[in-house]
């Protein structure tokens, strides 16, 4: 049985804090923190990677300990929230949708411990455990962003995008993407497809090259590891790939721009929460624009009339910020 094995991969120190001065005679446990990744693993990039990164963040700024458990596949997610919370970790944090049964499960058998959750609202767990706290975000505002950047740079009339599960983190990236792109330019054609995937990139690739065959000179990645392919077909037909989640730039010149996700900005201060006292379950932590918990990432230097790009994102931005504009997370079409 898969979750038989758990698979830690990191073990992170104590980070040192105060000014060198003798400890004192009482000191209080470091905080322990347990981080269980999805299927695609910390090399993905994007997602995982990003959760991993906040870890290492609240390790140093707070001095928390940290553990990360690897789940190869879904038969892992159980197992490894169990042992995150059987090991004594004061916080165990399961990153992704996917992992919504699974965390209501096992934070039912031990309410003592504090749980979190990226991408699922904590009211629409099963049981609605009250030790159980949502890290959530308005990925549509990151999408519809993405849309601007897309529909603004487009050449051919035509854009898409590539998801990796039809789940509503990644419909609601899409749905906002689209819209946007469509308020830019009315007449906008849009292509969606799906890998049913998260981490195989030829999945992907072959996805993002089928919608350039069909015109598409913009391709948004939303599919995590897997939609490294898609970004990777960008490139290679000379179409604009457009990143997700983390800003994406480092792939090359090619990505126009990313639907940023700031997934590490939500582990930190979930575990900050914690480390004062102020930790609530049953409740969500909210991402969006406003609060700088999504955005846009860098945009490519070879972007055609890069400044007036970026001011008129800044602009949508805005209007976003306001309230003036409300995308929606649903309502995705194929055309």
């Amino acid at each position: 049985m898969a979750g038989a094995a758990v698979a830690l991969v990191a073990v992170l120190g104590l980070a040192v804090v105060g000014g060198g001065t003798a400890a004192p005679a009482k000191q209080q446990a470091a905080l322990k923190v347990a981080l269980v990744t999805d299927i695609g693993g910390l090399n993905d990039k994007g997602f995982n990677a990003l959760a991993y990164n906040g870890l290492k963040v609240a390790q140093r700024q707070y001095g928390v300990k940290g553990r990360v458990f690897i789940s190869k596949s879904s038969a892992d997610y159980v197992p490894n929230l169990s042992a995150g919370a059987k090991g004594g970790y004061d916080l165990v944090i399961a990153v992704g949708f996917l992992m919504g049964d699974s965390i209501a499960q096992v934070a039912k058998k031990y309410p003592k411990v504090k749980f979190a959750i990226i991408d699922v609202n904590a009211a629409g767990l099963k049981g609605k455990p009250k030790n159980v706290r949502g890290i959530v975000f308005a990925e549509q505002e990151a999408g519809c962003l993405a849309g601007v950047a897309a529909a603004t740079t487009s050449k051919s009339g035509t854009i898409s995008s590539v998801g990796g599960l039809k789940i509503p983190p990644v419909d609601a990236y899409i749905a906002g993407y689209q819209y946007c792109a469509k308020k830019v330019k009315p007449g906008i054609k849009t292509l969606n497809g799906y890998s049913q995937d998260f981490v195989a990139q030829d999945k992907c690739k072959s996805v993002a090259l089928d919608q350039i065959g069909q015109g598409s000179d913009v391709v948004f990645q939303v599919a995590g590891g897997c939609g490294l392919g898609a970004i990777s077909a960008a490139a290679d037909s000379n179409a604009w790939g457009i990143g997700v989640d983390n800003d994406q730039s480092f792939l090359g010149p090619a990505v126009l721009t990313s639907a940023q996700k700031k997934v590490d900005a939500g582990v930190t201060q979930t575990i900050k929460l914690v480390t004062q006292g102020k930790f609530k379950g049953g409740v969500d932590g909210l991402f969006n624009v406003k609060n700088g918990g999504v955005g846009y990432g860098k945009v490519s230097a070879k972007a055609p009339a890069r400044a007036a790009l970026i001011a008129k994102l800044n602009a949508w931005s805005k209007q976003i910020s306001t309230g003036k504009l409300k995308p929606p997370r649903t309502g995705i079409a194929n055309g």
